[in-house]
Parts: C-alpha cells; sequence; structure tokens
C-alpha cells in the first residue's frame, strides 16, 4: 500500500471519528434538554453555592441531567459557580442552560407604604436573597445610620418608594448603599431648597408627608391637607392628627396588623411622643412610608387659611375644611353622626 492510500485512509478515519465526536457533542450539548411545562422557569442558586448544590436545584428542571453534566463540566462551570437569579426557558438545550446560569438576571424591587422598619425589610427579604434580619442590621447599625444623618426613630425616611433594580444576591450592606444613593438624588436642589423654605429639613418633609398620606388616598387632596398642618405649626397649634395617634396605639401594642378606623377621646391621651394632639410639632419621626405624592404635596402645599378638617361624608374619601373652629364642629358634628349610623366602633 502506497503512502498516499494510507494518508487517504487516515483522513478518511479522521473526519468520521471528527463527524462522530462532533455528533456526540451536539447531541449532548445542543438538543432540547428541559422538562418543565412553562414558557419560562427562574432558577435562584444561593452565594457559595458549590456544584454539588447546583445540581439539586437544577436537576428536577432537566430531562437528561448526564448532558447538562458534560456541559457544565466541559464549559468549567462545575469548577466557577455563579450566585444570582437565572432564567430557563422552555426546551433549552444543555448548552443554553449553562450559559444561562452566568447570565444574572436584574430583580426589579418595589415597596411603598410599609408602617415601620420591620415590615420593609421583610417585604424586602421576600424579593432578595438577604434575609429581614441581616438587611434590618445593614439599615441599622450605627456607621450607616450617621453618615446618613438618621435615628432609630427617622431610618424610614431613608426609602423613598419606587421600583429599584437589583442582583437578587446583592448583599445587604451594598442593597442599604444604594437606597442611601436614591434617597441623595431625590433630595435634589430644588427639593432641599423648598423643604428650606418651609423652613423644615427633608426628614422633617417626609415625616409630615406620612401623616398626609395616612390623612388621605386622594392625590388630588393632599396638597390642601399639607397646607392645613403647615398652617398648624407656624400658629404653633398641636397638629391634632389621628393617624398619629392610630400609629401611637399600634406602636404600644406592637401589633402594625391591627385594622383602626376610629379614634376616640380617651385615645387622645395615650402617653407617646408620637400623641400630636399633647405634643406640639412633629413626631418624632415618620409614622409610615408615604407615597412621593405625599412628600410632593407638602413640599408644593396649597396656600389657604384652614385650620380644620374632617372626613366629608357628602364626599366619601376627601375631607370638608374649615377656617374657624365653629365651622370644624359643625362638620365634625355631621361626621360623627354619619360614622355612628355606619356602626363602626373602632
Amino acid at each position: 500500500m502506497n503512502v498516499k492510500k494510507i494518508i487517504s485512509i487516515i483522513a478518511v478515519a479522521g473526519i468520521v471519528v471528527a463527524t462522530a465526536v462532533g455528533v456526540y457533542v451536539y447531541f449532548k450539548a445542543f438538543t432540547p434538554n428541559t422538562q418543565f411545562s412553562q414558557d419560562e422557569v427562574y432558577v435562584y442558586i444561593p452565594s457559595n453555592s458549590t456544584y454539588e448544590q447546583v445540581v439539586e436545584i437544577v436537576k428536577p428542571l432537566v430531562k437528561d441531567f448526564e448532558k447538562f453534566d458534560f456541559v457544565a463540566t466541559s464549559r468549567n462551570y462545575s469548577t466557577n459557580v455563579k450566585a444570582g437569579k437565572f432564567l430557563f426557558k422552555k426546551d433549552m438545550t444543555s448548552f443554553d442552560m449553562v450559559r444561562s446560569l452566568r447570565l444574572n438576571v436584574p430583580v426589579k424591587v418595589a415597596f411603598n407604604n410599609q408602617e415601620t422598619l420591620g415590615k420593609l425589610v421583610q417585604r424586602l427579604a421576600t424579593q432578595l436573597e438577604p434575609d429581614s434580619l441581616k438587611l434590618d442590621v445593614a439599615f441599622t447599625n450605627t456607621p450607616f445610620m450617621e453618615e446618613n444623618g438618621l435615628t432609630e426613630e427617622t431610618i424610614l425616611a431613608l426609602f423613598i418608594p419606587n421600583t429599584y433594580e437589583f442582583y437578587w444576591n446583592t448583599p445587604a450592606d451594598k442593597i442599604a448603599q444604594k437606597l442611601a444613593k436614591e434617597y441623595r438624588i431625590f433630595w435634589n436642589n430644588e427639593r432641599t431648597e423648598k423643604a428650606k423654605a418651609l423652613g423644615l429639613t427633608p426628614i422633617q418633609v417626609y415625616t409630615l408627608a406620612s401623616i398626609v398620606h395616612k390623612e388621605t388616598a386622594k392625590v388630588d387632596e393632599r396638597p390642601t391637607v399639607a397646607g392645613v398642618y403647615l398652617n398648624r405649626l407656624k400658629q404653633d397649634m398641636p397638629l391634632q392628627a389621628d393617624p398619629t395617634i392610630i400609629f401611637a396605639i399600634k406602636k404600644r401594642s406592637g401589633d402594625f396588623d391591627q385594622e383602626i378606623k376610629r379614634v376616640f377621646f380617651n385615645d387622645l391621651r395615650i402617653n407617646s411622643p408620637y400623641n400630636t394632639y399633647v405634643n406640639k410639632g412633629l413626631p418624632p419621626g415618620p409614622i409610615a412610608m408615604p407615597d412621593v405624592s405625599a412628600i410632593d404635596a407638602v413640599l408644593n402645599s396649597e396656600k389657604h387659611d384652614y385650620i380644620y378638617f374632617c372626613a366629608n361624608p357628602d364626599k366619601p374619601g376627601y375631607h370638608a375644611f374649615a377656617s374657624s373652629y365653629e365651622a370644624h364642629q359643625v362638620n365634625a358634628k355631621k361626621y360623627a353622626e354619619w360614622v355612628t349610623k355606619l356602626g363602626i366602633d373602632r
């Protein structure tokens, strides 16, 4: 057999082997290999996970795990696991799944209207990897609070209700830092100057906004309500805000899930720094997380001479405003009779 024939045979054999290897690799890596019916499934890989732990998470979603393992090993994923949130799509190949496990998907994190930091961290913990305890520590450690001019009473003012983007596995301290940055962005020069013109700090504006937010759900009425409270502050009158009494009752009992629709005369005597019937000025801190509309309602409050207001039975959801106590008494009597008729006793 001459040399040329030998070379030809070797070449053909090489092609056959290469083709076989190619077919084998294609079969292992590039054929559909999922076994879930949904169009998309998100996979969550905790921080510091080992490949063995990833296997436990991914295996129920994979039809032929040997194929997946072949690709993961050959592409060095098994020795380079990444934490985060990852997207698997129906009929993905093993190659696509391993590639997807390197593409951390951002999470849209939303929060609003929480009454306490405890409620907030619980909500964040349902959307991100850090648990509520880690988040609480990140927000309340002394250096962080001092850096941002916050206290335990005012910490809620740090949080501007919105939708934020994080990676699921973002550490708690990084989450705190980003939200502090967003706080500083929100309080730009324009808002800061408006607060200063009112004789208030951003935290005080936020605190007053939390009361305004609780007083009315009607966005178009919030500037009017804010104007009433600012008028009271200017005249050195107690704010006499029922939402602060409700907050004081909840805080004393430790039960922020209870629903209180009516404030009684005896409630107004509660011994609490949040009792704005007894204590003049603003309470020590926010009584809830106000919407941005409530914050801006304070900063852009309506100019009027109203000092009093109460719920308006003739216009549910809105309030009746008055400049004199006599006019307010008429409105208040009408409201009390309406509430009693409805049978609301708390």
